[in-house]
């Protein structure tokens, strides 16, 4: 009897042992799936950084003239019933924070956070990202594109071959997006692109800050029709003003730009987000909170 007890005791246990596994395992796959397609579109606006210390002098502005020279740095998430798009992908590259998790800087861009990390708090990695697209190259929107390689890059050919020149434009670090040379990849080539086909999320042209530049536009139920307008402006400030940074791609093109995109916003009645509005930005709710 004490043998059967025995062998009993030792099933029992490893019973046991096999549903302790079996409940991890599926408590980490919850967590790191448990994202669905929504019924209509989402946004969520990610902490990507925040840039301190430019002179306004590059804007064409005075320091008097704006409230603040701080820039917020955000990464936004576009969730479809159809797919995910990735739009801006920060300053910071996650692969430079340390294990302990602390702020890095990088000359006048600070970071607190991981994308990666704020990603899977709402169940998603990367590499489940259905499309990626960037309002334009320069660096402070672009740090994190490697990690999302696998998927579908939609990029205008000027802005494309710009990035991948034998010698890159100004404020442009190659090797932050070096793996989407490979990556599958849609060239955009009419004035607006509709990314799901449903006309919800649109990316428009809007050159000038660079050759490729483009703004984000997108109908959601309940906030209504908002732009993400990359850097066709930097401060609130420059709306209205014949001003543009000093180091403009086309400082031509960038004044018609945004005449165009002020008749567009006046005629459809849509909010225009600037992306860099330190005020603005931190007046919008963060992830996990979503606009919709």
């Amino acid at each position: 009897m004490t043998h059967r007890n025995n062998l009993s005791r030792s099933r029992a246990l490893l019973l046991m042992a096999l549903l302790a596994i079996t409940a991890v395992v599926i408590s980490t796959l919850a967590q790191q799936h448990w994202a669905q397609a929504p019924r209509s579109v989402r946004l969520y606006v990610f902490d990507c950084g925040v840039i301190k210390g430019l002179d306004p002098a590059l804007f064409n502005f005075k320091k008097e003239e704006v409230a603040t020279t701080d820039f917020a740095v955000p990464c936004y998430l576009v969730v479809h019933p159809k797919g995910t798009l990735m739009w801006d992908v920060g300053v910071i590259p996650d692969a430079t924070f340390k294990a302990d998790g602390a702020p890095v800087t990088q000359g006048v861009s600070t970071a607190t956070r991981r994308l990666d990390k704020q990603l899977a708090e709402i169940g998603y990695a990367p590499s489940d990202i259905t499309y990626l697209a960037h309002s334009h190259y320069h660096l402070d929107h672009i740090a994190n594109s490697n990690e999302f390689a696998s998927s579908t890059w939609l990029v205008r050919q000027v802005e494309r071959d710009a990035m991948f020149a034998e010698k890159p434009p100004a404020l442009v670090d190659p090797s932050l997006y070096s793996a989407l040379k490979t990556s599958k990849t849609v060239i955009i080539s009419t004035d607006e692109y509709d990314v799901f086909g449903d006309g919800k999320v649109v990316i428009k042209f809007a050159p000038g800050h660079t050759p490729g530049h483009q703004v984000l536009i997108l109908k959601l139920a309940k906030t209504g029709t908002v732009m993400l307008a990359g850097d066709l402006y930097h401060y609130p400030e420059e709306r209205g003003l014949n001003r543009v940074p000093t180091f403009e791609f086309n400082k031509e093109q960038s004044l018609a730009s945004r005449a165009m995109i002020e008749a567009y916003v006046k005629k459809t009645g849509m909010q225009l987000w600037i992306e860099h509005d330190f005020a603005a930005n931190a007046k919008l709710k963060k992830a996990p909170k979503y606009y919709d």
